[in-house]
């Protein structure tokens, strides 16, 4: 996985072929936003410019610019799994929920390199 991160915004990045220059879509917003670079730091200027065009869109329209996430999250997973992480959640006197939030937050501290650099 390819992150940028500007002012605290992610960017997924990845090469594209057909026009021999590297791809970024910015992450988490209310909207598309993405822009083309040839080397890291064109890439980084076309990133800082796509997110000005985007936010000023945005405080136009009066819209939102940051997807927002309400804190609930289905999955759907085997019911072997899931049998076998209520037993584990019960085992450790957690609910499942607990026991799925804290496996979620160490996936995410594992990758905090990659979102915060």
């Amino acid at each position: 996985m390819n992150i940028m991160t500007v002012d605290n915004y992610c960017a997924r990045i990845e090469y594209d072929a057909e026009t021999d220059m590297f791809r970024g879509e910015i992450l988490g917003l209310n909207g598309g936003a993405d822009f083309y670079g040839r080397n890291p730091d064109e890439l980084r200027a076309e990133f800082r410019k796509s997110l000005k065009v985007f936010l000023e869109v945005c405080h136009e329209k009066g819209i939102t610019p940051h997807r927002n996430y309400s804190g609930k999250l289905t999955l759907r997973i085997p019911p072997e799994l899931h049998e076998r992480l209520a037993i584990v959640a019960e085992a450790e006197g957690k609910t499942l929920s607990s026991l799925a939030r804290e496996a979620l937050q160490t996936v995410v501290r594992h990758n905090n390199y990659i979102i915060n650099s």
